[in-house]
Protein backbone atom coordinates (compact mmCIF):
# COMPACT_ATOMS: atom_id res chain seq x y z
CA UNK A 1 0.00 0.00 0.00
CA UNK A 2 1.47 3.36 -1.31
CA UNK A 3 0.02 5.36 1.30
CA UNK A 4 -0.83 4.97 5.07
CA UNK A 5 -4.42 5.44 5.88
CA UNK A 6 -6.54 5.71 8.95
CA UNK A 7 -9.13 2.46 9.94
CA UNK A 8 -11.15 4.65 12.76
CA UNK A 9 -14.07 5.60 10.86
CA UNK A 10 -17.21 3.64 11.90
CA UNK A 11 -18.46 3.01 15.70
CA UNK A 12 -15.68 3.38 17.63
CA UNK A 13 -14.82 0.91 20.49
CA UNK A 14 -14.00 2.14 24.46
CA UNK A 15 -12.42 -0.86 25.58
CA UNK A 16 -11.38 0.83 28.96
CA UNK A 17 -11.92 -0.06 32.20
CA UNK A 18 -15.61 2.44 32.62
CA UNK A 19 -17.27 4.28 31.36
CA UNK A 20 -18.19 0.88 30.10
CA UNK A 21 -19.68 0.18 26.04
CA UNK A 22 -23.19 1.60 26.53
CA UNK A 23 -26.00 -1.13 25.31
CA UNK A 24 -28.40 0.48 22.50
CA UNK A 25 -31.20 -0.06 24.73
CA UNK A 26 -29.90 1.40 27.44
CA UNK A 27 -29.45 4.50 25.18
CA UNK A 28 -32.84 4.08 23.45
CA UNK A 29 -34.49 4.53 27.24
CA UNK A 30 -32.83 7.44 27.91
CA UNK A 31 -33.67 9.18 24.76
CA UNK A 32 -37.32 10.62 25.60
CA UNK A 33 -38.79 13.74 26.57
CA UNK A 34 -38.43 14.85 30.53
CA UNK A 35 -40.95 13.11 32.08
CA UNK A 36 -43.36 13.88 34.76
CA UNK A 37 -41.21 13.26 38.22
CA UNK A 38 -44.58 13.56 40.30
CA UNK A 39 -46.85 11.09 39.13
CA UNK A 40 -46.75 8.29 36.12
CA UNK A 41 -44.76 5.52 34.90
CA UNK A 42 -41.44 6.94 36.47
CA UNK A 43 -42.68 7.40 40.21
CA UNK A 44 -44.33 3.76 39.70
CA UNK A 45 -41.10 1.77 38.43
CA UNK A 46 -39.18 3.19 41.13
CA UNK A 47 -39.69 0.72 43.59
CA UNK A 48 -39.11 -2.26 41.85
CA UNK A 49 -35.79 -0.58 40.35
CA UNK A 50 -35.13 -0.26 43.69
CA UNK A 51 -35.67 -4.54 44.27
CA UNK A 52 -33.88 -5.49 41.02
CA UNK A 53 -30.70 -2.97 42.09
CA UNK A 54 -30.42 -5.37 45.30
CA UNK A 55 -30.81 -8.37 43.44
CA UNK A 56 -27.44 -7.49 41.49
CA UNK A 57 -25.95 -7.00 45.20
CA UNK A 58 -27.15 -10.52 45.90
CA UNK A 59 -28.59 -8.31 48.94
CA UNK A 60 -32.41 -8.42 50.93
CA UNK A 61 -31.25 -5.72 53.18
CA UNK A 62 -31.30 -1.81 52.15
CA UNK A 63 -30.36 0.42 49.09
CA UNK A 64 -29.53 3.82 48.45
CA UNK A 65 -29.23 5.46 45.61
CA UNK A 66 -27.56 8.94 44.94
CA UNK A 67 -26.83 10.97 41.83
CA UNK A 68 -23.06 10.89 41.75
CA UNK A 69 -19.98 8.68 40.72
CA UNK A 70 -18.23 6.11 42.98
CA UNK A 71 -16.57 8.88 44.78
CA UNK A 72 -19.49 10.16 46.07
CA UNK A 73 -20.61 6.32 47.03
CA UNK A 74 -18.00 6.32 49.09
CA UNK A 75 -18.67 9.96 50.87
CA UNK A 76 -22.04 8.87 51.40
CA UNK A 77 -21.34 5.47 52.93
CA UNK A 78 -18.52 6.88 55.07
CA UNK A 79 -20.81 10.14 56.32
CA UNK A 80 -23.49 7.54 57.30
CA UNK A 81 -21.33 5.58 59.64
CA UNK A 82 -17.95 7.98 60.60
CA UNK A 83 -17.56 10.57 62.93
CA UNK A 84 -14.74 12.59 62.87
CA UNK A 85 -12.08 10.58 65.24
CA UNK A 86 -12.85 7.82 64.62
CA UNK A 87 -10.52 5.09 63.15
CA UNK A 88 -10.92 3.09 60.08
CA UNK A 89 -8.01 0.89 58.72
CA UNK A 90 -7.33 0.67 54.59
CA UNK A 91 -6.15 -2.23 53.35
CA UNK A 92 -4.59 -0.83 49.92
CA UNK A 93 -3.83 -2.64 46.80
CA UNK A 94 -3.95 0.12 44.72
CA UNK A 95 -4.83 3.92 43.75
CA UNK A 96 -7.97 3.48 44.65
CA UNK A 97 -8.18 1.89 47.79
CA UNK A 98 -5.59 4.58 48.62
CA UNK A 99 -8.21 7.32 47.49
CA UNK A 100 -11.04 5.77 49.35
CA UNK A 101 -8.40 6.30 52.99
CA UNK A 102 -7.61 9.73 51.75
CA UNK A 103 -11.26 10.40 51.63
CA UNK A 104 -11.79 8.61 54.77
CA UNK A 105 -9.34 11.37 56.22
CA UNK A 106 -10.69 14.43 54.53
CA UNK A 107 -13.72 13.51 56.61
CA UNK A 108 -12.12 13.29 59.85
CA UNK A 109 -11.44 9.81 60.32
CA UNK A 110 -8.26 8.65 61.50
CA UNK A 111 -7.11 6.38 58.96
CA UNK A 112 -4.38 3.58 59.33
CA UNK A 113 -3.45 2.89 55.45
CA UNK A 114 -1.72 -0.77 55.01
CA UNK A 115 -0.18 -0.52 51.54
CA UNK A 116 -0.18 -4.18 49.85
CA UNK A 117 1.17 -2.52 46.55
CA UNK A 118 0.06 -2.74 43.10
CA UNK A 119 0.80 -6.28 42.18
CA UNK A 120 -0.68 -8.86 44.97
CA UNK A 121 -3.80 -8.99 47.19
CA UNK A 122 -4.58 -8.05 50.46
CA UNK A 123 -2.77 -10.33 53.14
CA UNK A 124 -5.06 -11.63 55.37
CA UNK A 125 -2.64 -12.38 57.98
CA UNK A 126 -1.64 -9.09 58.77
CA UNK A 127 -5.25 -7.65 59.10
CA UNK A 128 -5.71 -10.43 61.91
CA UNK A 129 -2.94 -8.96 63.43
CA UNK A 130 -4.29 -5.57 63.06
CA UNK A 131 -7.23 -6.65 64.02
CA UNK A 132 -5.92 -9.32 67.53
CA UNK A 133 -4.39 -5.97 68.22
CA UNK A 134 -6.98 -3.90 68.62
CA UNK A 135 -8.09 -4.96 71.97
CA UNK A 136 -10.09 -1.80 72.74
CA UNK A 137 -11.67 -1.78 69.07
CA UNK A 138 -11.20 1.47 68.14
CA UNK A 139 -11.32 0.38 64.49
CA UNK A 140 -14.87 1.22 63.44
CA UNK A 141 -15.11 -0.32 59.69
CA UNK A 142 -12.37 -2.01 57.61
CA UNK A 143 -12.58 -0.53 53.44
CA UNK A 144 -11.75 -3.21 51.19
CA UNK A 145 -11.70 -2.63 47.46
CA UNK A 146 -13.03 -5.80 46.21
CA UNK A 147 -11.22 -4.39 42.54
CA UNK A 148 -8.88 -2.43 42.50
CA UNK A 149 -9.24 -0.93 38.88
CA UNK A 150 -6.05 0.51 38.79
CA UNK A 151 -3.90 -2.44 39.42
CA UNK A 152 -6.96 -4.83 38.33
CA UNK A 153 -6.29 -7.28 41.20
CA UNK A 154 -9.28 -8.77 42.96
CA UNK A 155 -9.59 -9.17 46.62
CA UNK A 156 -11.25 -11.94 48.60
CA UNK A 157 -13.98 -9.72 50.79
CA UNK A 158 -15.38 -12.85 51.97
CA UNK A 159 -12.22 -13.79 53.57
CA UNK A 160 -11.50 -10.34 54.97
CA UNK A 161 -15.21 -11.03 56.63
CA UNK A 162 -13.77 -14.24 58.04
CA UNK A 163 -10.92 -12.82 59.55
CA UNK A 164 -12.83 -9.90 61.26
CA UNK A 165 -15.43 -12.97 63.05
CA UNK A 166 -12.02 -14.92 63.82
CA UNK A 167 -10.81 -12.05 65.77
CA UNK A 168 -14.23 -11.43 67.11
CA UNK A 169 -14.02 -7.73 65.78
CA UNK A 170 -17.63 -5.54 66.02
CA UNK A 171 -15.68 -3.43 62.89
CA UNK A 172 -17.83 -2.95 60.32
CA UNK A 173 -16.88 -4.29 56.31
CA UNK A 174 -17.06 -1.98 53.97
CA UNK A 175 -16.70 -2.88 50.61
CA UNK A 176 -15.64 -0.92 47.11
CA UNK A 177 -17.14 -2.94 44.26
CA UNK A 178 -17.68 -0.49 41.74
CA UNK A 179 -15.24 -2.08 39.18
CA UNK A 180 -17.00 -5.63 39.64
CA UNK A 181 -20.39 -5.53 40.64
CA UNK A 182 -22.40 -7.12 37.54
CA UNK A 183 -18.89 -8.20 36.24
CA UNK A 184 -17.11 -10.10 39.12
CA UNK A 185 -18.99 -12.54 41.83
CA UNK A 186 -19.87 -10.59 44.83
CA UNK A 187 -22.50 -11.35 46.89
CA UNK A 188 -23.43 -8.48 49.78
CA UNK A 189 -25.47 -10.82 52.07
CA UNK A 190 -23.32 -14.45 52.07
CA UNK A 191 -19.90 -13.18 52.37
CA UNK A 192 -21.23 -10.41 55.34
CA UNK A 193 -20.55 -7.16 53.58
CA UNK A 194 -22.22 -4.51 55.83
CA UNK A 195 -21.65 -1.58 53.57
CA UNK A 196 -20.99 -2.12 49.60
CA UNK A 197 -20.75 0.67 47.28
CA UNK A 198 -20.80 0.70 43.33
CA UNK A 199 -21.83 2.97 40.51
CA UNK A 200 -23.55 3.04 37.17
CA UNK A 201 -20.76 3.87 34.71
CA UNK A 202 -19.58 0.02 34.63
CA UNK A 203 -20.92 -3.65 34.69
CA UNK A 204 -24.55 -1.72 35.91
CA UNK A 205 -23.63 -0.49 31.73
CA UNK A 206 -25.42 2.96 32.13
CA UNK A 207 -23.96 6.49 31.71
CA UNK A 208 -22.23 8.16 34.64
CA UNK A 209 -23.93 9.64 37.10
CA UNK A 210 -25.42 7.06 39.98
CA UNK A 211 -23.91 5.70 43.18
CA UNK A 212 -25.39 3.11 44.58
CA UNK A 213 -24.76 2.15 48.95
CA UNK A 214 -26.12 -1.43 50.19
CA UNK A 215 -26.18 -1.24 53.78
CA UNK A 216 -27.42 -3.85 56.26
CA UNK A 217 -29.28 -4.02 59.74
CA UNK A 218 -25.79 -3.67 61.24
CA UNK A 219 -25.04 -0.51 59.22
CA UNK A 220 -28.04 1.06 59.80
CA UNK A 221 -27.23 0.52 64.00
CA UNK A 222 -24.03 2.56 63.70
CA UNK A 223 -25.90 5.36 61.78
CA UNK A 224 -28.54 5.76 63.93
CA UNK A 225 -26.32 6.16 66.89
CA UNK A 226 -24.74 9.16 64.86
CA UNK A 227 -25.50 12.89 66.38
CA UNK A 228 -26.09 14.58 62.88
CA UNK A 229 -25.78 13.36 59.07
CA UNK A 230 -25.62 16.04 56.33
CA UNK A 231 -29.44 15.83 54.67
CA UNK A 232 -28.21 14.89 51.66
CA UNK A 233 -25.87 12.03 52.32
CA UNK A 234 -28.17 10.32 55.35
CA UNK A 235 -29.31 6.92 53.41
CA UNK A 236 -32.19 7.04 56.09
CA UNK A 237 -34.74 8.29 53.84
CA UNK A 238 -33.45 7.33 50.37
CA UNK A 239 -34.13 3.73 51.34
CA UNK A 240 -37.11 3.92 52.41
CA UNK A 241 -38.29 6.66 49.91
CA UNK A 242 -42.05 6.46 49.42
CA UNK A 243 -42.64 9.84 47.35
CA UNK A 244 -40.04 10.38 44.27
CA UNK A 245 -38.31 12.85 45.53
CA UNK A 246 -36.98 11.05 48.61
CA UNK A 247 -35.53 8.75 46.49
CA UNK A 248 -32.76 11.46 45.14
CA UNK A 249 -32.95 14.44 48.21
CA UNK A 250 -35.59 16.33 45.38
CA UNK A 251 -35.37 16.07 41.60
CA UNK A 252 -34.62 12.86 40.48
CA UNK A 253 -32.16 11.36 37.84
CA UNK A 254 -34.71 10.81 34.73
CA UNK A 255 -33.13 9.78 31.70
CA UNK A 256 -30.52 7.75 33.85
CA UNK A 257 -33.48 6.01 35.52
CA UNK A 258 -35.02 5.01 32.57
CA UNK A 259 -31.68 3.84 31.23
CA UNK A 260 -31.04 1.70 34.24
CA UNK A 261 -34.61 -0.25 34.22
CA UNK A 262 -33.10 -0.93 30.48
CA UNK A 263 -30.43 -2.28 32.19
CA UNK A 264 -31.71 -4.45 34.83
CA UNK A 265 -34.09 -5.50 32.77
CA UNK A 266 -30.87 -6.84 30.38
CA UNK A 267 -29.04 -7.98 33.19
CA UNK A 268 -32.25 -10.34 34.89
CA UNK A 269 -32.98 -11.94 31.62
CA UNK A 270 -29.59 -13.21 30.93
CA UNK A 271 -29.23 -14.01 34.74
CA UNK A 272 -26.38 -12.81 37.40
CA UNK A 273 -24.68 -16.54 36.88
CA UNK A 274 -24.81 -16.40 33.09
CA UNK A 275 -23.07 -12.55 33.52
CA UNK A 276 -20.73 -13.71 36.36
CA UNK A 277 -19.49 -17.36 33.67
CA UNK A 278 -19.53 -14.57 30.64
CA UNK A 279 -17.27 -12.40 32.34
CA UNK A 280 -14.95 -15.20 33.28
CA UNK A 281 -14.75 -16.68 30.17
CA UNK A 282 -13.53 -13.53 28.17
CA UNK A 283 -11.70 -12.39 31.01
CA UNK A 284 -9.53 -16.03 30.21
CA UNK A 285 -9.27 -14.91 26.60
CA UNK A 286 -7.77 -11.46 27.13
CA UNK A 287 -5.16 -13.13 30.11
CA UNK A 288 -4.35 -16.01 27.19
CA UNK A 289 -3.82 -13.51 24.57
CA UNK A 290 -1.63 -11.52 27.47
CA UNK A 291 0.09 -14.03 28.59
CA UNK A 292 1.39 -15.22 24.79
CA UNK A 293 2.67 -11.58 23.78
CA UNK A 294 4.47 -11.71 27.76
CA UNK A 295 6.64 -14.74 26.40
CA UNK A 296 9.10 -12.16 24.69
CA UNK A 297 10.13 -8.17 25.01
CA UNK A 298 8.31 -6.35 28.28
CA UNK A 299 4.89 -6.87 28.14
CA UNK A 300 3.67 -8.08 30.86
CA UNK A 301 0.29 -8.52 33.01
CA UNK A 302 0.24 -6.88 36.14
CA UNK A 303 -1.10 -9.45 38.46
CA UNK A 304 0.94 -12.50 37.67
CA UNK A 305 -1.73 -15.00 40.29
CA UNK A 306 -4.49 -15.44 38.05
CA UNK A 307 -7.08 -16.46 40.73
CA UNK A 308 -6.35 -12.99 41.83
CA UNK A 309 -7.45 -11.16 38.84
CA UNK A 310 -10.22 -9.12 38.21
CA UNK A 311 -12.95 -10.14 35.37
CA UNK A 312 -13.49 -6.89 34.55
CA UNK A 313 -10.03 -4.99 33.98
CA UNK A 314 -6.64 -5.92 33.18
CA UNK A 315 -4.01 -3.77 34.50
CA UNK A 316 -0.47 -4.43 32.09
CA UNK A 317 2.66 -2.57 31.59
CA UNK A 318 5.40 -1.93 28.40
CA UNK A 319 8.67 -0.55 27.91
CA UNK A 320 8.36 3.47 28.92
CA UNK A 321 6.69 4.68 26.66
CA UNK A 322 5.89 2.47 23.71
CA UNK A 323 1.87 1.60 26.00
CA UNK A 324 1.47 5.31 25.30
CA UNK A 325 2.67 4.46 21.92
CA UNK A 326 0.61 1.70 21.35
CA UNK A 327 -2.63 3.73 22.85
CA UNK A 328 -2.43 6.17 20.39
CA UNK A 329 -1.88 3.85 17.53
CA UNK A 330 -5.39 2.30 17.70
CA UNK A 331 -7.20 4.97 18.75
CA UNK A 332 -5.90 7.04 15.90
CA UNK A 333 -6.02 4.35 13.67
CA UNK A 334 -8.48 1.81 14.60
CA UNK A 335 -10.99 3.33 16.41
CA UNK A 336 -10.55 1.33 19.52
CA UNK A 337 -9.49 3.41 22.83
CA UNK A 338 -7.36 1.36 25.61
CA UNK A 339 -6.96 2.92 28.89
CA UNK A 340 -4.52 4.61 30.54
CA UNK A 341 -2.36 3.26 33.43
CA UNK A 342 -3.52 4.80 36.46
CA UNK A 343 -1.29 5.03 40.00
CA UNK A 344 1.15 3.07 39.02
CA UNK A 345 3.53 5.90 38.46
CA UNK A 346 4.12 9.42 40.20
CA UNK A 347 2.77 12.02 37.95
CA UNK A 348 5.58 13.40 35.74
CA UNK A 349 7.07 10.22 36.36
CA UNK A 350 7.90 8.84 32.53
CA UNK A 351 7.23 5.46 33.67
CA UNK A 352 3.65 6.29 33.46
CA UNK A 353 3.94 5.66 29.84
CA UNK A 354 4.63 1.96 30.37
CA UNK A 355 1.10 1.04 31.87
CA UNK A 356 -2.04 0.55 30.06
CA UNK A 357 -5.39 -1.14 30.89
CA UNK A 358 -8.20 -3.21 29.15
CA UNK A 359 -11.49 -2.99 30.01
CA UNK A 360 -13.90 -6.06 29.64
CA UNK A 361 -16.40 -5.34 31.69
CA UNK A 362 -20.58 -4.94 31.00
CA UNK A 363 -21.78 -4.95 27.23
CA UNK A 364 -18.90 -7.19 25.75
CA UNK A 365 -18.96 -10.19 24.25
CA UNK A 366 -16.85 -12.56 22.32
CA UNK A 367 -16.65 -10.70 18.94
CA UNK A 368 -15.46 -7.58 20.63
CA UNK A 369 -12.51 -9.06 22.92
CA UNK A 370 -11.25 -10.36 19.82
CA UNK A 371 -11.87 -7.43 17.97
CA UNK A 372 -9.87 -5.48 20.72
CA UNK A 373 -7.01 -8.22 21.49
CA UNK A 374 -6.56 -7.91 17.26
CA UNK A 375 -6.19 -4.11 17.12
CA UNK A 376 -3.51 -4.61 19.83
CA UNK A 377 -2.06 -7.12 17.59
CA UNK A 378 -2.19 -4.56 14.65
CA UNK A 379 -0.39 -1.67 17.36
CA UNK A 380 1.96 -3.87 18.67
CA UNK A 381 2.94 -4.94 14.67
CA UNK A 382 2.74 -1.73 13.32
CA UNK A 383 4.86 -0.55 16.39
CA UNK A 384 7.82 -2.95 15.76
CA UNK A 385 7.11 -4.01 19.42
CA UNK A 386 8.56 -7.00 20.42
CA UNK A 387 6.44 -9.85 21.94
CA UNK A 388 5.77 -13.42 22.16
CA UNK A 389 3.41 -15.10 19.31
CA UNK A 390 0.20 -16.60 18.66
CA UNK A 391 -1.81 -14.61 21.17
CA UNK A 392 -5.10 -14.62 19.01
CA UNK A 393 -4.74 -18.10 18.75
CA UNK A 394 -4.75 -18.86 22.29
CA UNK A 395 -7.94 -16.45 22.95
CA UNK A 396 -9.97 -17.78 20.33
CA UNK A 397 -9.16 -21.38 21.97
CA UNK A 398 -10.59 -19.97 25.15
CA UNK A 399 -14.16 -18.59 23.45
CA UNK A 400 -14.21 -21.36 20.81
CA UNK A 401 -14.03 -24.01 24.10
CA UNK A 402 -16.71 -21.98 26.42
CA UNK A 403 -19.38 -22.36 23.92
Amino acid sequence: MAHSISLAQGRPYLAIPGPSVMPDAVLTAMHRPTPNIYAGELVEMMPGLMEDLKKVARTKHHAAMYIGNGHAGWEAALCNVIMPGDKVLVPATGHFGISWGEMAKALGAEVELIDFGRNSPIQMDRIAEILEADKAHEIRAVLGVHVDTSSSVRNDLAALRGVLDAAGHPALLMADCIASMGCDRFEVDTWGVDIAVTASQKGLMVPPGLAFVFFNDRAAEARARLPRVSRYWDWTQRANGVELFEYHCGTAPTQHLYGLRAALDMIHNEGMEHIWQRHAVLAEAVWAACEAWSQKGSFAINIADRSHRSHAVTALRLQSPQATELRNWVEQNLGLTLGIGLGMAAPGDPARDGFFRLGHMGHVNGHMIMGMLGGIEAGLSALNIERGSGALDAAAAVIGGAV
